[in-house]
């Protein structure tokens, strides 16, 4: 099916996962987990461990594929902690998770704007290159500043919703540089952040609208889209996530009860990063190993910011990605289109609530 029940993606769960290396613990960890999500006429078996095995090909997702297949990807792309959502979107705006192990607001008040940048925001700011957030749910940015990012740079309007995002792309109005999220605050069937129990063509739908969008744009010619996933979500992977670079000294703050050993120096599993652009090389794969921080180190080369950390002051900043003497896409290429299947659909709505 095309929804499946969470998988354990949490700071323990993943280091289960994870088992020093042997990447055999996924069935494990997920044995059961999540299980009160169940509708109550659901088939038990939904709950089995081995739902973290799970994969989708070209016949479910035919639009990642060919998007995949057509620019380009990268195959040792990590997430950047091996723990949950909230730790590994902190890495792509302030490279690091200030400690946090867990769906927790970090500490940032030693971080006062404009004194002393906690996100890439804040230099974005100081150096005048316009920016913007976009999303119908809540900014990945929120999960550093929290309520701070309301008043931070004097009341400046942060954020807008995808209605924007849509008429200012279609008008080559958008800023030099955009977050576009997708409804994070609706983690049900029918939601497009692709987190279970969502119907996961329905994400795929919500990106590809945003790429053809961004493809019809003025400013496609000038335009570099980095797609990626926060974290592996709790599903197989093979390849044990290497050693990284530790951001800084800060030790892993863990939920109240949990006794996992671990530290901020070894990346977290893989997770899909495709680069659209009309400099992005057709075809290609990049070896070179990549997290989160690798996005930031993008911004920070391209508009001569400093690094934030240790962890992006050592990111590759993805430039091998990018052929940038030639637009090989300076016409947009025609891409499968993205199925929602009905029937599909239904099926989440009725067996997880």
């Amino acid at each position: 099916h095309l929804c499946t029940l969470d998988t354990n993606h949490e700071w323990s769960g993943t280091h289960q996962e994870w088992n020093d290396g042997g990447m055999d613990g996924f069935v494990l960890a997920n044995e059961g987990w999540d299980g009160n999500k169940l509708s109550m006429t659901a088939d038990p078996s939904l709950k089995k461990g081995d739902r973290a095995m799970f994969w989708y090909d070209e016949r479910d997702l035919p639009f990642y594929y060919d998007l995949a297949k057509t620019f380009a990807i990268a195959d040792h792309y990590h997430a950047s902690v091996l723990g949950p959502t909230w730790p590994n979107r902190m890495y792509v705006y302030a490279a690091t998770s200030f400690g946090q192990t867990t769906n927790s607001f970090p500490d940032i008040s030693a971080y006062p704007y404009p004194a002393n940048d906690a996100v890439i925001l804040d230099e974005l700011e100081k150096r005048h290159v316009d920016w913007n957030l976009y999303t119908d749910g809540v900014p990945s940015a929120g999960v550093v500043l929290s309520t701070a990012g309301a008043s931070r740079w004097d009341g400046r309007r942060i954020n807008s919703d995808i209605a924007t995002f849509m008429s200012q792309i279609a008008a080559g109005t958008l800023p030099a540089v955009s977050f576009v999220d997708a409804k994070n605050t609706n983690e049900n069937f029918d939601g497009n952040d692709e987190h279970p129990p969502a119907q996961i063509q329905i994400g795929q739908k919500f990106v590809s609208d945003v790429i053809h969008a961004l493809m019809k744009s003025p400013q496609w010619a000038h335009t570099a889209l980095f797609l990626t996933w926060d974290e592996h979500g709790g599903y197989y992977d093979h390849l044990p996530p290497p050693a990284a670079c530790a951001p800084d000294d800060k030790q892993p703050i863990l939920e109240k009860g949990d006794t996992t050993v671990g530290a901020f120096d070894r990346y977290g599993v893989r997770v899909p990063l495709i680069v659209v652009s009309p400099y992005a090389k057709a075809g290609y794969v990049g070896h070179a190993t990549y997290d989160h921080a690798s996005i930031t180190r993008f911004i920070e080369t391209k508009f001569k910011v400093p690094a934030l950390t240790k962890r992006d002051a050592n990111a590759d900043p993805l430039m091998d990605m990018f052929d940038f003497t030639k637009a090989t896409f300076a016409t947009p290429p025609t891409l499968a289109d993205p199925p929602v299947n009905q029937t599909e659909t239904d099926f989440c709505k009725a067996n997880f609530n």
